[in-house]
């Protein structure tokens, strides 16, 4: 019995290592592509129902953060189907990897969050920022079994969260301060996902 659990642990072992050293194809581009214009969308909500989000900040969280779990549901039942479709086997190991990878990002933004609304209401104006370095590590995490170009969105989420933070106060609650990162940012990795993939040739 031993030599079976023993036998079973190693296949377990190979198989995780299979999947850390094959690239990850459970990401569809065209899903991608359609988060961009869930924050194109939220960007112009608030633009027209939050006017003024640094004193409404309750209103400004509601439209950022059902947005996130719109797009974050939109990726993850896409993602499974995909997965099991393209990496069939290795289909668990590749999703607990990507997950492993960009979780920890998520979290840290979910805590940072409840730190800064409910503990220091005078720094909420550089929530948008740490929203976008915080995703920046988590492409940056996500790289290493992505195409290597998926370097660029992660400098891009960087760039982005510095600029809105040198903003300073209201201005970095502007509805295209996350509109105009989140909505290039994700065409950007549909984009390198789509060409990467192959499935540009197999479309023409």
């Amino acid at each position: 019995m031993n030599d079976l659990y023993r036998a079973i642990d190693d296949i377990s072992s190979i198989r995780r290592q299979m999947a850390r050293s094959t690239q990850f194809r459970g990401y569809g581009p065209a899903t991608l592509a359609g988060t961009a214009a869930f924050a194109v969308i939220a960007a112009s909500v608030q633009s027209f129902r939050v006017t003024d989000p640094a004193n409404h900040i309750a209103a400004y969280l509601n439209i950022w953060i059902w947005t996130a779990f719109l797009s974050a549901g939109l990726i993850a039942v896409q993602m499974h189907s995909r997965t099991r479709r393209i990496h069939s086997g290795l289909a668990d190991e590749m999703i607990r990897m990507a997950v492993e990878q960009f979780l920890p990002s998520a979290v840290a933004g979910f805590f940072v969050t409840v730190v800064l609304v409910r503990f220091v209401p005078s720094a909420q104006w550089i929530l948008s920022g740490l929203w976008q370095i915080i995703f920046s590590l988590g492409v940056f995490s996500s790289c290493r079994f992505l195409p290597r170009p998926m370097l660029v969105p992660g400098a891009w989420y960087l760039l982005t969260g510095l600029i809105c933070i040198s903003l300073g106060g209201p201005r970095a609650l502007s509805p295209w301060a996350m509109g105009i990162p989140f909505g290039v940012g994700q065409l950007l990795v549909a984009g390198i996902l789509f060409f990467s993939s192959g499935e540009a040739e197999n479309e023409s």
